[in-house]
């Protein structure tokens, strides 16, 4: 069996006003980072690039990669360029079941999503070849369900905690609320969510590199002060200044997660020779593919750090992508982050569209999906509807 074609197609898909209606700093800085800083990119949509890999003998495989300039560093036009000019005519011809040569034929500086879309395509290619879920390509499960954890937009503390309360009467006992700003005043924010959503929910808060180090220890510190259980605090300083987040490391107790500063395995060596992080944030596109991902989650074990899943925007394929990642990773052991649930309406056919649907089910857990590759598909009248052409110049 032999690769006979790639090809990616643009989608894009509007996020509902109540998404990002906020006039909180925060929030504002938030989708400030997904707007394409052009009228011909509004920040009310999402791109991303479905990938096709198709062989001599029929099958295909389907694999997403998000694009986001403000995160990855590259447009839409960029990364379907890279797909199929670039990187798809280079393993054209190739053994599918080659994943680590083929991988290595693509492996150019940068290019994440592009990769990371190819990489998907090939893993689910393989998995229906042999009739089984990708999970057992890369390891097997140790879980069948995974706990929900999600993003909480910036605000003021009583509206965020109400945000929070409201996840929690639909499932969801994980969160992530966005802070960064004056510490004093995103320590008040944590300690309004605690109150609201009790003990037993895991609270974890993303900084965004909003702080200085020692504004980081500043609420860290207080966190700790005001019993907010804070799991781990998200990349509180700048995503080059390991420096700066080995000083936060070794000043508090709260586990420090470098996201931004972690994005190929590279990095994630960097951060463990500078004992910069606790805990290293995967995002499958920002590593450039399950592959990719599980060299870095192997390093983190290797050094004693634990891995989260990250959110990572997605149309359905990422969403069962990042639940087979999780359920096959021991280093992954804690709620694995799904924002995307609800955010748009998803491209999966149904039963599978309830993957990204709340509420969830009493243990605020999503089933790994069973069925051979990703164990999803796509509904292709709704692929059709969202599929344009690129943006004119």
């Amino acid at each position: 069996m032999k690769i006979a074609r790639v090809a990616a197609t643009p989608v894009r898909l509007p996020i509902p006003p109540r998404s990002y209606a906020s006039d909180d700093a925060g929030t504002k800085r938030e989708w400030g980072r997904l707007s394409r800083l052009s009228p011909k990119r509004p920040s009310t949509i999402l791109e991303y690039l479905l990938v096709r890999i198709e062989t001599d003998e029929g099958l295909a495989g389907t694999g997403e990669a998000p694009v986001d300039i403000g995160f990855f560093g590259q447009t839409l036009e960029e990364v379907q360029a890279a797909i199929d000019d670039y990187l798809g005519p280079q393993i054209v011809g190739l053994d599918p079941f080659d994943r680590e040569y083929a991988m290595h034929r693509i492996d150019y500086r940068g290019n994440s999503c592009a990769k990371s879309g190819i990489d998907l395509a090939l893993h689910d290619l393989m998995g229906r070849a042999l009739g089984v879920p990708v999970s057992d390509l890369i390891g097997g499960s140790h879980r069948q369900r995974v706990p929900v954890a999600i993003e909480i937009a910036g605000g003021a503390p009583a509206d965020m905690a109400a945000a929070c309360a409201a996840y929690v009467a639909r499932g969801v006992r994980a969160f992530k609320p966005k802070i960064g700003g004056v510490p004093e005043q995103d320590a008040d924010r944590l300690r309004a969510i605690r109150e609201a959503v009790g003990p037993s929910v895991s609270l974890r808060a993303d900084a965004n590199q909003g702080y200085s180090p020692k504004e980081a220890i500043r609420l860290c510190r207080l966190a700790e002060r005001y019993d907010v259980g804070l799991e781990l605090l998200e990349q509180p300083v700048a995503a080059w200044d390991l420096q700066g987040m080995a000083a936060v490391c070794r000043a508090v107790d709260t586990l420090i997660e470098a996201d931004e500063s972690c994005y190929s395995i590279h990095d994630a060596l960097q951060l463990i020779r500078h004992e910069a992080a606790d805990v290293l944030n995967i995002k499958i596109a920002k590593a450039g593919g399950l592959y990719a991902a599980k060299k870095i989650a192997a390093l983190a074990e290797a050094a004693g750090l634990k891995c989260v899943l990250g959110t990572a925007f997605g149309l359905g394929i990422g969403v069962a992508a990042k639940l087979h990642l999780a359920a096959s990773t021991v280093a992954v052991t804690d709620a694995v982050e799904f924002t995307e649930i609800g955010l748009h309406g998803n491209l999966l056919a149904p039963p599978h569209d309830r993957l990204l649907a709340l509420p969830l089910e009493a243990d605020g857990c999503l089933p790994v999906p069973g069925d051979p590759g990703f164990g999803v598909a796509l509904d292709e009248d709704a692929v059709a509807r969202s599929s344009v052409a690129p943006f004119a110049p």
